[in-house]
């Protein structure tokens, strides 16, 4: 073995074996030696021998002196980098034993970049040496250009392709001048130096209430640590409001981190950020390429990025100095890991803050049920921004019931062309824009404004079906329906990307022609629209359309300068972007997240549907909003028309409170996956059996999941419901120790669920 693993006791005896905890599964640390007379402080990062191979791991203290030093290894290499800051060390304890997870697991994430571990390579460079023009008049005239360029930039050094460049020489007149001592070799660091922000630049010009919010944000800054809910209607200008706070963590000099749900939101935010500050943050996100992601790291970790735009990764960051943290769109689910480490963002936020004793700020203009409930108990401050910025106002919402308002079928004219020749009897096709959102639609691009037609569904249809035979196709992996991208001519599964042709025959009754798009998707609904307003200029804005922020920015700027005035887009067009000309929104399906039995969908809704509201109506051209519901009374979309956001919000927490439901409720959820669905299932039971009999906790399950195959693995679900003074993690802890869990059988603990699939 490399190591033994450590136990919690220190030694007082040795002081030269250190506790490396290592990035894998591993609850433990394991010793190693130190070299004699250097003892590595906490944090520091270091190479060490594991099996046959090395691994980084990170200094946690001293060691455990029970085993003999001669069974352990020494360190390989102590990394040439400043320690990993307590206080990220102290949040990879905290994280793993709130998510009862493997502290090693969680290391793997502020250790996600191997390659920026290792310093950039550096580059040569010259300056003259002292007394080297004595002999001037006996040089070449190409050596004297050399140190005339060098005079001229005073003691600035020239990398030899820059300087030949300049002096009009070649490279080997560079260094031949170095072998003959008219030049001094030196090497350049090539670590990363981002731009600095200017925080003294003006900002946009903030209303009364918007100063008003900015200066209670900036008088936390340095007070130590607190968490603020920023809670401001859509265009009220919180984003404008949270940077008076950056700047004033700036001028500290600290650093600031903004968290983002979406990476869409990372295309517009720099550019609003820029204008703030004259240059763009240091961004952080899935979709950066990995010498970027090096790039980053190492900047943050070196103290040079003193702003990081990111994904909910970037809490992990190895910020040596971190001020502040805000959490912009704090009630997207989007900041809850769901694979690997099972953590919330936007919580862990708050404990990162605690831990560093620095002000958090949640900002939102439906903020999550958790954290209004927190705000209410006095535990966050809470700001209001009522009012939109400038004098702008709020959308008008009215409701289109499709039972009163069916959609109209249609049929493509001219007929479609197969083989050379038109399709003479093309059938109607299925409608789902209603006659009033239709209308809505053609009066405003008749004024020359911008539509947004909404629909949370990527892809073609959400289900082929077989006309002949009513077969089904479905992901091979997944109990999921294979969705139809037409775009790209496949059925694809949205959780394991999966994917394949669309067949031409049935593959169940080979019946050909027979099969058939069931629903509507972004691809299908523009179909149709193409059909109802032939001169619009159509763009589909969802995931598949966007894989990244420079294609969401592309996006952004043609909708901007009036390429694009109508918008078919999913959930990645609710929030974060602004729009003056866009003053229609129509929501296609406003029930399509009410469904499922997720204990949230309602707050979801509201929460979905409010903000892409918002999106309607931002300047001086007032807003509409169409949402077309089968559900015109039910309370999500009765908030939404009235504008009674808060009895909805009454409504729900009374609801929740009274069945002990988060925030008032605690949950873990147990998931038990298997490729051998006996061995998953007979788990399921096991866990059941042992489950905790405790005063004030409930065990429900085990069931198949919704979801009851998924990539393979057949999955079961257990909840611990618990009332919420109870902890938890200690009730699954024993849970787990008391259960045999055989190999090849994988439990995920989800502490604070989100999903329920």
């Amino acid at each position: 073995m490399a190591g033994i693993p450590a136990s919690p006791r220190l030694s007082l005896f040795s002081e030269t074996r250190v506790a490396v905890l290592l990035p894998l599964p591993l609850a433990g640390a394991y010793d190693y030696l130190a070299p004699e007379g250097e003892v590595p402080p906490p944090g520091t990062l270091v190479r060490v021998p594991l099996g046959r191979r090395e691994v980084v791991g990170v200094v946690l203290g001293p060691g455990d002196g029970e085993v003999e030093a001669e069974k352990l290894k020494p360190l390989s290499v102590i990394l040439p980098l400043p320690p990993l800051p307590s206080a990220l060390l102290a949040l990879v304890d905290w994280v793993a034993a709130y998510t009862v997870h493997p502290r090693g697991a969680v290391l793997r994430m502020a250790l996600s970049v191997p390659d920026a571990l290792e310093a950039p390579k550096g580059i040569s460079a010259w300056v003259a040496r002292p007394g080297g023009e004595r002999d001037l008049l006996r040089l070449t005239s190409a050596r004297k250009r050399v140190l005339a360029v060098l005079a001229d930039h005073g003691a600035m050094p020239f990398a030899t392709a820059d300087l030949a460049r300049e002096a009009a020489v070649t490279p080997s007149v560079v260094t031949a001048m170095g072998k003959a001592g008219l030049l001094q070799p030196l090497t350049l660091s090539r670590e990363w130096e981002p731009p600095q922000p200017d925080t003294e630049r003006s900002g946009f010009p903030l209303s009364g209430e918007q100063g008003a919010a900015a200066a209670r944000l900036r008088e936390r800054v340095g007070e130590g640590f607190s968490t603020t809910l920023l809670d401001g209607v859509t265009g009220s200008g919180k984003t404008e409001v949270y940077f008076e706070a950056i700047a004033e963590t700036l001028r500290r000099g600290r650093q600031a981190l903004v968290l983002l749900p979406e990476i869409a939101l990372a295309a517009q935010w720099p550019e609003r950020f820029a204008s703030r500050f004259g240059v763009e943050p240091v961004q952080w996100h899935s979709q950066m390429g990995p010498v970027a992601r090096k790039k980053a790291w190492r900047a943050t970790a070196l103290g040079r990025a003193p702003v990081v735009v990111g994904a909910r990764s970037a809490l992990f960051l190895p910020f040596p100095d971190l001020g502040l943290i805000v959490v912009d769109e704090e009630h997207d689910s989007a900041f809850k890991q769901e694979d690997g480490v099972t953590y919330n963002a936007r919580d862990m936020a708050v404990v990162r803050g605690r831990l560093g004793h620095f002000p958090v700020v949640l900002a939102s203009a439906t903020p999550s049920l958790e954290t209004i409930e927190n705000a209410r108990q006095g535990r966050y401050g809470h700001i209001l921004l009522p009012s939109r910025h400038g004098g702008a106002s709020l959308p008008t919402i009215e409701l289109v019931d499709l039972r009163r308002h069916k959609p109209e079928k249609w049929r493509p004219e001219p007929p479609p062309v197969v083989d050379g020749e038109p399709v003479r009897h093309e059938p109607f096709r299925m409608g789902w824009l209603s006659p009033p959102l239709v209308q809505a639609t053609r009066d405003t691009l008749a004024a020359g404004e911008q539509v947004l037609l909404y629909l949370n569904r990527r892809g073609y249809a959400p289900l082929t079906l077989c006309r002949t035979c009513g077969y089904r196709i479905q992901c091979p992996r997944c109990t999921a329906w294979l969705v139809e991208h037409r775009r790209t001519g496949c059925l694809r599964c949205h959780h394991c990307d999966f994917q394949m042709p669309l067949p031409g025959a049935c593959p169940a009754c080979e019946a050909t022609d027979s099969l058939a798009p069931c629903g509507p998707g972004v691809e299908r609904l523009a179909e149709e629209a193409l059909f109802r307003f032939p001169d619009a200029r159509l763009e589909i804005a969802a995931s598949d359309t966007l894989p990244g922020p420079k294609e969401a920015r592309a996006m952004a700027e043609r909708v901007r300068s009036g390429a694009v005035n109508l918008i078919v887009g999913t959930q990645i067009m609710a929030k974060g972007h602004h729009f003056p000309a866009l003053t229609l929104v129509g929501v296609v399906d406003g029930d399509l997240g009410l469904s499922g039995g997720d204990l949230r969908a309602a707050e979801r809704t509201h929460q979905m549907l409010h903000q892409v509201a918002g999106r309607a109506g931002r300047a001086e051209r007032p807003g509409r909003v169409l949402i077309q519901t089968v559900e015109p009374n039910h309370p999500v979309m009765e908030a939404l028309a009235t504008g009674d956001a808060d009895r909805f919000i009454e409504t729900e927490t009374e609801e929740r409170r009274a069945l002990s439901w988060p925030p008032h409720g605690r949950l873990v959820a147990l998931i038990v996956s298997a490729t051998d669905a006996a061995a998953a299932q007979a788990t399921a039971r096991a866990l059941g059996r042992t489950a905790p009999l405790v005063a004030g906790v409930d065990v429900l399950g085990p069931a198949p999941a919704p979801l009851a195959m998924l990539r393979g693995r057949h999955r079961h679900r257990l909840l611990l419901k618990a009332e919420r003074g109870i902890r938890v993690q200690g009730l699954v802890v024993e849970w787990l120790a008391r259960t045999a869990i055989p190999s090849g059988v994988k439990v995920q603990v989800d502490v604070d669920p989100l999903s329920f699939l």
